[in-house]
């Protein structure tokens, strides 16, 4: 070993200069980025690793890259931070693995969630349609026309079972009394549905 600090033979090598190839650190492009400051307790066991080199290994830490590279690597806190770098970076590519995992599942669910927004929309404008069409059908059968049309119909209804209820007399398939019944309901509702009809045709219903 050589006498680190004080001795003649240290003091008899040139000390290097600001800005020259040898310094102790690469060049600031080169020099690996601390993520932290280094405390005391860490600097002063830097300092002893390197107490206990001797001139030609300080002397190739100061000219070989490779050579400087392998000490930072040996350092506790250099191992300490690449351990705790390479765990970040493996957690990050399980996430990232695990999201990839989940795409399809992720897709599956868009999809499905878009069939069903379609579906429930078709079905909504379904009821909608029916719902559009009732009203139609309830304001045509309450419309002034509609309501005239049907008591003709009435009317043509009875007229034609009163023919039918006196053809069955003439063929003697019922007897009188069953006849002035049946006639008189007959000719009962016809006359009725030809008043209401006659008075719909001559007092229009406001609004149509």
């Amino acid at each position: 070993m050589f006498r680190f600090w004080g001795s003649q033979e240290q003091q008899a090598q040139p000390r290097p200069q600001e800005g020259s190839s040898h310094s102790l650190y690469p060049p600031p492009a080169e020099r690996p980025h601390s993520p932290s400051q280094v405390s005391p307790s860490e600097a002063a066991g830097i300092i002893a690793l390197l107490r206990d080199k001797s001139v030609d290994e300080l002397r190739k830490l100061l000219s070989d890259k490779d050579a400087y590279s392998q000490f930072l690597l040996s350092v506790d806190q250099v191992k300490i931070q690449n351990n705790i770098r390479d765990e970040l970076r493996k957690e990050t590519l399980q996430i990232a693995r695990n999201n990839m995992d989940k795409e399809p599942q992720i897709v599956e669910l868009r999809n499905q969630s878009r069939i069903i927004r379609t579906t429930e929309l078709a079905t909504a404008l379904e009821k909608l349609n029916d719902l559009e069409k009732q009203k139609e059908e309830v304001l045509k059968f309450y419309a002034p026309a509609s309501f005239i049309d049907r008591l003709q119909d009435a009317m043509n209804e009875a007229d034609k079972e009163s023919d039918v209820v006196h053809r069955q007399l003439l063929e003697k398939e019922i007897d009188i009394g069953t006849f002035v019944q049946k006639y008189k309901k007959l000719r009962t509702s016809y006359h009725r549905h030809a008043l209401t009809h006659l008075a719909a045709k001559s007092s229009p219903i406001d609004g149509y």
